[in-house]
Parts: structure tokens; sequence; C-alpha cells
């Protein structure tokens, strides 16, 4: 297996395109925050444009596996537990770590590809 096929084939095609969708509404949040905010200040340049909508592709093509390390550190924080909390308060919550997830996915995300590579590595040599 090569480098590429171990870091990126590490998650289910189910498990990326459904967090890759959750990323897409991010992206176009902050595409269109970027273009509105190009079109009505006079003093930006186009260059400043491109290269956000090119940090939001970014993010959001990072977003699955920034996603993954934060599931797996919860899953072994909380274990088996469940909580019952109210609907608004849990969405609230799932918003605002979304959303911390796509930000920082360019540094969470690495972590992640990292121990994909590793465990597909350490599967690899098993067989």
């Amino acid at each position: 297996m090569s480098i590429i096929s171990k870091v990126v084939g590490g998650l289910s095609k189910q498990y990326y395109i459904r967090q890759f969708l959750f990323g897409c509404i991010f992206a176009v949040l902050f595409i269109y925050l970027a273009v509105h905010t190009y079109s009505s200040n006079i003093n930006s340049s186009t260059l400043q444009l491109v290269i956000s909508i090119l940090f939001a592709i970014v993010y959001t093509l990072l977003y699955p596996y920034s996603r993954f390390v934060y599931e797996s550190v919860v899953g072994y924080i909380m274990g088996d537990n469940v909580f019952f909390l109210n609907i608004f308060i849990l969405m609230i919550f799932k918003f605002i770590t979304m959303l911390l997830c796509w930000t920082f996915s360019i540094f969470i995300a690495p972590v992640g590809m990292l121990y994909l590579y590793y465990y597909h590595t350490k599967k690899e040599r098993e067989l």
C-alpha cells in the first residue's frame, strides 16, 4: 500500500463524504462572507478573495480527518456513557465543535492522517 492509500483511503467513503458535506456548509458560509466583504470593501484585492476561497477548500478537504480526531478523542474520554440533553443545547454544542474542527482542521487533520498511516502500516505488517 502506498502512503496516499493508507492516509486518504484510511477513512471509509461513507464517513468521509458525510463529514465532507458538513464541512461544505462552513465553506459556503465562509466564501459567502469573503465575497460579501470583497464586494463591499473598496480596498480589498482579488488576491485576498482567491486566497480566502483556497483556504476554505483546503479546510473542507481536511475537515473529515479533523472530525475523526475529535470523535476519537471524545469517544476515548466519554466511553459508552449516554447523556440526555435539551436538543437545542446539544445542537448548539455540535455546531460549535464542528465549526472549531473546520477552523482548525489545518492543524488537527495531520494528527489524524499520521494515525491512519501508522494504523494501516501496522495492519499491513501483521498480514
